[in-house]
């Protein structure tokens, strides 16, 4: 855990609670006891409980587990009083007063459980050699955290002692994990769970835990766990919330209802499954019912500040953050120190935009609580984003890196402006505040401000509604990623999330923002691919009513991008099929507290008609994907001993074999039929790799006969434009480049290129379109600049010119002094005073640079000398200086 020690220490004495006195006293049928109480047979433990002799020896020990059965089955008054008649035979029983501790919250003694909380941090410390017992040892642990003492202290020396005494003990395992949970430092909670699931591997309990603590990072490991825990105890609450929790994400309502049912059939009154149901009841805009849920969860326990949180919590995870912060605010006047509502309200504001109480509630419960990592991390975050550079103007407030700010700041203000006036017009919105946008050079800093905790890698960038959250081009190295598509997505979901106040399911919000994508550029967003026809005709469509929860858990990134595919094709599909203004019109009933079922089927078709002619509206735009093709998948295309073959033979690694391998009809060399994509491609590939450029030639050329659209860094475009340079084919290379620049939103090689050849052509004005399309991918490296400020100056475009070689020089040109003198030059022709400055730095670094001396003179009012261009270059580019 992070942070620094903090707290009361509340035993100098430690060393003497550490000896422990190990004996047990429980028969047999106190183990049966203990056993169906784990396994959820409550009524079977109760059963026993209640036979049990009141004087044995482990009559304690019998009304723990009567207690437990009471508060797991709802029975709270019973447990309290059951509870209250145990303690009235053994006070000094600290487990007996841990356990009257829940019991009076349950029932909404505040008052008497924070008293039992002293008494039991006053006994221990009056008695300490009275509670060396394992078990009294966690309990005392679990009371003095709760006092405020130093968690990495009670770990480390405490729980950490107990565990090495009794490594079987159940309650300081969890007890551990829970604590990691609680400061969500979740992989200290998954080492102590799975550290007690190595020496208890059938509790559920630990099972439970281990899911929670793998919930933010791994869906898969977290369902596994999920499984465990039922397995061993098919009525375990807390995993069954769980469940629910994950089902209300996914926004699969009905299946959420499921658990919860089985949750109350359990227990009628389960605090949190009610929470759960108003949460839910609130997401469908049903507030009768929300409310009532509400009153259920509060019946035992009137102001439990953790059923105001829990639905603040689930409003918030679902976007809609003002209803969540009203949550939060009500938690905490149930209780003023209750943290995770603090916690999650400055998460709240700071989506809403309303920073300053959000940063301020932040920095409260990182003073107060040290070790909570999430808390922590967003501390450190304020300090980064104050070093940010903000620039703004009427509509939109953008933080950037200092560095990023200066070089490509104006670009992201203006693609942002081009967004909100064609979106807001489109679609009939006038937001009523500036939007906020923070850009991120850091991964995990937009991940910190965006989720609270660093990872989800997948994200290029957020929006809540009026407060937008992005990685830069500086986050994406290796992966390259155009930047401008992503802002337009996101400030797309600013229109839609604002038009229906946040009440929309994650498919249309994803959809509409990738379809608008494709409506500002052809080369944006998303098309029809060969692995997504694949997915498309072989099974993989989600219906569309569980469209959302394929954004949840995905089987692969391939999935989770193809989930996007298909949630703009849906869309793609509403708008050809019923017009654009029914789309708008389903926006507009969103806001106005419609269920989306509802919508759909009054403005386009009820859902189950809608999903099936969509199905067919899918397949049949896979099928159109180049039909010239022959789509037949050989046994080699990938993951046989075939394919491994192949890629051999491409390496000259082995012979061609005697009979050609299944879905072959010819020798290795002929491959499947002349139309065959997969065949076409991999001989293409290898006879590349073979530098065998002229040969492959006519399987990238069939190729990109058939199917011209295709995009990629592995594309036929590309890998004939390598064989065209390769055979010295300058024009045609050109050509396929310039097509396939056309098509493809990410190709930096194919635009330097082309700039390169622009360049050598004086095509000034391609060189001008490919140094843009370089900069919405990576605007924070030098060489587009320099294309871009020289083909500006060809042009005339003088102010584009001064722009960019002012950018330029901000990315440390090689030769500063010529960068320099150009500016100078363009500075001067239009009357800028700034022209001297930038000319006395050139001739700062070249103080002999011969064309600058000249300016300077002229500046002055000298008689200019003659000099002749005949390059019509301008004078000083690329000249010879005197040394």
């Amino acid at each position: 855990m992070r942070g620094g020690p903090r707290g009361t220490q509340f035993w100098p004495w430690a060393g003497s609670l550490l000896f422990l006195a190990l004996g047990c006293a429980a028969g047999a049928d106190l183990k049966e006891a203990q056993q169906r109480l784990l396994s959820g047979d409550y009524a079977g433990c109760l059963a026993l409980a209640r036979q049990a002799p009141q004087s044995s020896l482990d009559a304690g020990d019998w009304q723990l587990l009567r207690c437990q059965a009471l508060l797991a089955t709802g029975q709270y008054a019973e447990a309290r009083a059951a509870i209250t008649n145990a303690l009235a035979h053994d006070r000094r029983n600290i487990r007996l007063c841990w356990q009257a501790r829940e019991a009076w919250l349950n029932n909404g003694q505040t008052n008497a459980a924070a008293q039992m909380l002293e008494d039991i941090v006053r006994m221990v410390s009056w008695q300490p050699r009275n509670y060396g017992d394992a078990a009294s040892l966690v309990v005392f642990g679990q009371a003095v955290l709760l006092k405020g003492a130093d968690p990495r202290r009670v770990l480390n020396t405490l729980f950490a002692s107990v565990k090495q005494a009794e490594p079987k003990l159940r309650e300081v395992y969890l007890a551990s994990g829970t604590l990691g949970l609680e400061k969500h430092d979740f992989a200290l909670a998954a080492r102590e769970f799975e550290q007690g699931l190595k020496q208890l591997p059938d509790d559920a309990d630990l099972h439970c835990g281990l899911a929670r603590a793998y919930a933010p990072s791994d869906p898969a490991l977290m369902l596994a766990s999920l499984e465990s825990a039922l397995q061993r105890n098919s009525n375990h609450v807390a995993s069954l919330l769980l469940l629910a929790d994950r089902c209300i994400d996914a926004e699969d309502y009905a299946e959420a209802e499921r658990f919860l049912a089985r949750v109350v059939a359990v227990n009628p009154w389960q605090p949190e499954a009610w929470a759960y149901r108003a949460a839910l009841a609130y997401l469908r805009n049903q507030p009768a019912a929300a409310e009532a849920a509400r009153k259920n969860a509060l019946k035992f326990w009137p102001a439990n500040p953790r059923v105001e949180y829990l639905i603040g919590l689930k409003l918030s995870q679902n976007y809609r953050f003002a209803e969540g912060a009203a949550h939060q605010r009500q938690a905490r006047q149930f209780d003023p120190d209750y943290l995770p509502a603090k916690g999650q309200l400055a998460q709240d504001l700071l989506r809403l935009g309303e920073e300053t109480e959000g940063w301020k509630l932040a920095e409260e419960v990182q003073r107060q609580d040290g070790y909570d990592v999430e808390a922590y991390n967003l501390a450190t975050l304020h300090e980064t984003l104050a070093k940010f550079t903000t620039l703004t103007n009427r509509d939109f407030l953008v933080r950037m890196s200092r560095h990023e700010a200066d070089i490509y700041g104006a670009q992201v203000l203006d693609l942002l402006g081009q967004a909100r006036s064609q979106l807001c017009a489109k679609y009939g919105l006038e937001p009523k505040s500036p939007t906020i946008v923070e850009v991120f050079p850091e991964q995990k800093d937009f991940a910190v401000r965006t989720f609270g905790m660093p990872g989800n890698p997948g994200y290029l960038g957020v929006c809540f509604g009026h407060v937008v959250t992005a990685n830069s081009p500086a986050a994406h190295l290796g992966h390259p990623v155009n930047w401008q598509a992503m802002l337009w997505h996101e400030f797309c979901h600013v229109v839609t999330l604002q038009l229906t106040r946040n009440r929309m399911p994650r498919w249309l919000s994803e959809g509409i923002s990738v379809y608008e994508e494709g409506q500002a550029n052809p080369a944006w967003g998303q098309r029809m691919n060969p692995r997504y026809r694949e997915m498309v005709l072989g099974g993989d469509l989600s219906p569309v009513s569980k469209l959302s929860a394929a954004f949840l858990a995905p089987r692969s990134a391939l999935h989770l991008q193809f989930a996007y595919y298909q949630s703009a094709l849906v869309v793609e599909f509403m708008v050809e099929r019923f017009g654009l203004e029914q789309l708008k019109a389903i926006l507009r009933d969103l806001g106005n507290g419609a269920e989306l079922n509802q919508a759909l089927a009054q403005h386009t078709a009820p859902m189950a008609k809608l999903e099936a002619d969509f199905a067919a509206f899918a397949r049949r735009r896979a099928q159109q994907l180049a039909p010239g093709l022959d789509w037949t998948k050989p046994e080699w295309a990938e993951g046989t001993p075939a394919a491994r073959l192949f890629e051999l033979l491409g390496q000259g690694q082995a012979k061609p074999p005697a009979a050609p391998p299944p879905g072959l009809t010819n020798a290795p060399r002929d491959w499947l039929s002349q139309t065959n994509f997969y065949a076409l491609t991999e001989q293409a590939a290898r006879l590349v790799r073979e530098k065998e450029f002229q040969a492959a030639k006519a399987p990238l050329q069939k190729l990109l006969e058939l199917y011209p659209g295709q995009t990629g860094p592995n594309s036929p475009g590309a890998m004939l434009a390598e064989v065209e340079r390769a055979l010295g084919e300058t024009n045609a290379e050109r050509q396929v480049l310039s097509r396939l620049a056309e098509d493809d939103d990410q190709a930096l090689p194919a635009y330097l290129r082309l700039m390169e050849l622009g360049a050598a052509a004086q095509d000034w004005k391609a060189v001008q379109l490919n140094a843009r399309r370089y900069l919405a991918v990576d605007p924070l490296v030098a060489p587009p600049y320099r294309f871009l400020a020289q083909a500006s100056e060809r042009r005339g475009d003088i102010q584009t010119a001064i722009q960019a070689y002012g950018t330029w020089l901000e990315l440390d040109p090689l030769d500063p002094a010529e960068v320099h003198f150009r500016m100078a030059a363009l500075l001067h022709r239009v009357g800028d005073p700034a022209a001297r400055l930038h000319l006395l730095k050139a001739l700062e670094e070249a103080p002999r640079h011969r064309a600058a001396l000249q300016l300077l003179l002229e500046m002055d009012g000298a008689p200019p000398q003659t000099q002749t261009d005949p390059t019509g270059e301008g004078v000083g580019l690329g000249c010879k200086r005197n040394s």
